[in-house]
C-alpha cells in the first residue's frame, strides 16, 4: 500500500470510530469502494438520531499529514493529463471531513459553503501539483493551497475538533 492510501485508511478508520463513539450514531457506512458513491465522491454514510428522526449525512474524507503548513489542500484537478476534476469541485457529501491524521485534529467544512467561498476566492490561494501514485504509474493532481484560519474565519459552521 503506498503512502497516499495509508493516510487516507487511517483517517477513514479514525473518522468511523468518531462517530461510532456517539450514542445517537445508528451505523457508519465505508463507501469508499462502492462506484455509484465514488462518482459523487462519497466516503462514508452516517446513519444517526436527530430528535428521533433518522438521517444520513454523506461525508468527504480527505487525509493530510501536512500540519504545519498552517493550510488544507483543495484538490481542483484529479487528473490533469486527462483534465478531469478533482474531488473539492464536485463532491455531493454534505461535509468535508479534513482530518490531519499524525495531529488527530478533524476539521469539519460544511458543504456547499465551503466550496462556494474557496470558488469565489480561488484566484487568490496558490496553485500546487502533486503526485498521485496508481499501481506502477504516477498521475498530476492540481490543487490549491488555503489558509486554514482565513477559511474558518469565512465559512460558519466549520468546527475543528481533537480526536486524541
Amino acid at each position: 500500500m503506498n503512502e497516499a492510501n495509508s493516510v487516507a485508511k487511517r483517517a477513514s478508520r479514525d473518522i468511523e470510530e468518531y462517530l461510532k463513539s456517539f450514542p445517537y450514531t445508528i451505523n457508519v457506512i465505508n463507501v469508499e469502494d462502492d462506484p455509484i458513491y465514488r462518482e459523487k465522491d462519497i466516503d462514508l454514510l452516517w446513519n444517526w438520531y436527530n430528535n428521533g428522526k433518522k438521517v444520513t449525512t454523506k461525508i468527504e474524507v480527505k487525509g493530510d499529514r501536512y500540519y504545519r503548513t498552517g493550510n488544507y489542500f483543495f484538490e481542483t484537478v484529479s487528473n490533469k493529463s486527462k483534465g478531469t476534476p478533482g474531488c473539492f469541485m464536485y463532491t455531493e457529501a454534505n461535509f468535508v471531513f479534513y482530518y490531519f491524521v499524525d495531529e488527530k485534529e478533524l476539521h469539519i467544512l460544511p458543504m456547499p459553503e465551503t466550496r462556494d467561498w474557496f470558488i469565489e476566492n480561488m484566484d487568490k490561494f496558490v496553485e500546487r501539483e502533486t503526485s498521485t501514485p496508481v499501481g506502477n504509474t504516477v498521475y498530476i493532481t492540481v490543487g490549491r493551497l488555503v489558509n486554514r484560519d482565513l477559511l474558518q474565519e469565512n465559512v460558519k459552521w466549520v468546527r475543528v475538533i481533537s480526536l486524541k
